[in-house]
């Protein structure tokens, strides 16, 4: 996973453009109707149940909007919700209010259904030592507030982007002319260019997994679209040597078998790309 400083700089762009595409040269619908000095409160109301996420970077928005806004905060991040609840009032300019409306709205809806999804997986493998990673299939431009969202939800992050570790998948062996040349010309390039990455490599059978475990430097191993049996013969295999990792159409049935075969990890896209938005709303007061 990045740097907490890099994360923070992804927090920045979303909102700076965010707020660029939604306000653009004003809002012209309160600049029209409601006074410059005008003030209002107004509370996060919410309509559904689940995992709620998303209230430390509404705070951020509201303060990048207008420093000068008070939010009084009633439920915090990871609290679980249920129709009726009240997260949060925010208090001050009431255009100011209106113009980080959409954006809180929109990102606090998404980052709660990504938590309840999460947290759905996570019970699900409670009492084994498999922990739900999520994937790089997430919305484009907003990748790090859904990624905060899985951790909400009690998940662990896989890497952030192609740039903080190296993951051989099946293109790239290919490409490379093979498993053992792919992962020698990896080692030899993290070496030349002084880089300190993590190495997973995809394994498609067994033969591929014997082939791995042959190389030394990998991190650890992506047993994918393996069925439940392949799966605990080839964590047998692995025996401790690095770390396993289950992946491909893994979904909420099928998660605790996969871990009940004894993998590390089961990484799911479904985290993130297939869910829909819990329902909230900001509501005058």
């Amino acid at each position: 996973m990045i740097s907490p400083e890099q994360f923070e700089k992804e927090i920045e762009l979303i909102i700076n453009n965010a707020i660029r595409e939604d306000v653009g040269d004003g809002d012209h619908s309160s600049l029209a109707c409601i006074p410059t000095n005008a003030t209002g409160k107004a509370k996060l109301l919410v309509k559904d149940q689940g995992i709620l996420a998303g209230v430390e970077f509404a705070k951020r928005v509201f303060n990048y909007v207008d420093p000068e806004m008070e939010i009084e905060q009633i439920l915090k991040d990871g609290d679980p919700i249920k129709k009726g609840d009240v997260a949060f009032y925010v208090k001050g300019s009431s255009q100011s209010i209106l113009k980080a409306e959409r954006l809180v709205l929109n990102a606090m809806q998404r980052m709660s259904a990504i938590a309840t999804k999460t947290s759905e997986f996570v019970k699900k493998l409670e009492g084994t030592k498999t922990k739900i990673l999520d994937t790089r299939k997430t919305t484009p431009g907003i990748r790090a507030i859904e990624k905060w969202a899985v951790k909400i939800g009690g998940g662990e992050n896989h890497r952030f982007a192609l740039y903080d570790m190296v993951m051989l998948k099946d293109n790239h062996i290919d490409f490379a002319g093979g498993i053992t040349k792919a992962i020698q010309k990896t080692t030899n390039y993290l070496i030349e260019k002084d880089l300190d990455l993590k190495i997973i490599v995809e394994a498609r059978n067994m033969d591929e997994i014997r082939e791995i475990l042959r190389s030394d430097g990998v991190y650890r191993i992506l047993i994918d679209n393996f069925n439940y049996e392949d799966t605990r013969k080839a964590v047998d295999l692995i025996n401790g040597k690095c770390l396993t990792e289950s992946s491909g159409g893994i979904t909420l049935e099928t998660a605790r078998s996969y871990a009940e075969c004894g993998v590390d990890f089961i990484s799911s896209g479904a985290l993130t790309h297939s869910v829909y938005n819990l329902d909230l709303s900001l509501k005058a007061v």
